[in-house]
């Protein structure tokens, strides 16, 4: 019985690699013709281009070949959540800055394992649980990777979140509403505080690279509000294998499936908690 629903994390992780630089390939092929792409509007600040379809489906071509029995959430093509793991992929993180011709952008893979799933040791996991993680940055050729249990990666190196403890020496990273608005009036409070009480604020959008710069140490912490699971889900695992915090701005999910999240090094996350209180004044639309 341990057997069949024992996960190989291992096998997964190098899966997952390898189609994330798939799908990195076919991003930087479209990068170098940007002028030629047709580019749709899903909703307000909400753009595809034919590079983010394309991209998907190289991810998804390896990964429906060596995972068949997992399930798949993507970004463009939807899909559905089953199976004893469902992966979740961005084939794109950071649109805009990409169509701008901005050089801040991945590719976002992770893998959710679910109730019953056995991880590590012998014990199942009793909720969704983020298990492997590849955010891969193709302009600066660095890939960040994780797997539960085992450490969180940028190329080589291990990675540990910062140990820095308070909001005045803290640089933080956030992103702003940008497609809905309803929680606008609960975020800006805590963007003035930050503005006011912390080193430096930085808004490079792209969630993926956000989270993965706190697990390397570039950022203290993050928090964003009215994301996708998909633009989370393999960062939220990064952090948490660099020693950081990741959670649901909001505390009702394991992990930010909702695309409400806060993230941080352990010393920084009962100040920065403190510092985005006007956002649980804010009741998440279902």
């Amino acid at each position: 019985m341990l057997s069949s629903t024992r996960l190989p994390l291992s096998d997964a992780l190098a899966t997952a690699v390898r189609a994330a630089h798939a799908a990195a390939s076919i991003l930087q092929a479209h990068a170098a013709h940007r002028d030629r792409l047709i580019i749709d509007t899903k909703a307000k600040n909400d753009l595809v281009s034919q590079a983010d379809r394309d991209a998907e489906m190289a991810a998804l071509e390896i990964l429906r070949e060596q995972t068949p029995e997992f399930g798949i959430v993507a970004e463009e093509s939807g899909g559905d959540s089953k199976g004893l793991a469902t992966w979740y992929i961005d084939p794109l993180d950071g649109t805009t800055n990409f169509l701008h011709g901005i050089p801040h952008y991945a590719v976002s893979i992770a893998l959710i394992a679910h109730p019953g799933c056995i991880v590590a040791g012998d014990t199942p996991v009793t909720c969704d649980t983020p298990v492997v993680a590849v955010v891969y940055d193709p302009n600066r050729e660095e890939l960040f990777t994780a797997m539960y249990g085992t450490g969180a990666w940028l190329n080589q190196q291990r990675l540990r979140c910062t140990d820095t403890d308070n909001l005045d020496n803290a640089l933080l990273a956030t992103g702003f509403p940008f497609r809905d608005f309803s929680f606008a009036d609960h975020y800006l409070p805590t963007l003035e505080t930050g503005i006011r009480r912390t080193r430096g604020i930085r808004r490079n959008g792209a969630a993926a690279l956000d989270l993965a710069w706190v697990a390397c140490g570039r950022f203290d912490g993050y928090w964003e509000m009215g994301l996708a699971p998909w633009d989370v889900a393999a960062g939220t695992l990064i952090v948490r294998e660099a020693g950081g915090i990741c959670q649901d701005i909001f505390q009702q999910q394991p992990w930010p499936s909702t695309g409400h999240v806060v993230a941080s090094n352990a010393p920084l996350h009962n100040a920065l908690q403190e510092m985005i209180k006007p956002c649980l004044g804010y009741t998440p639309q279902r």
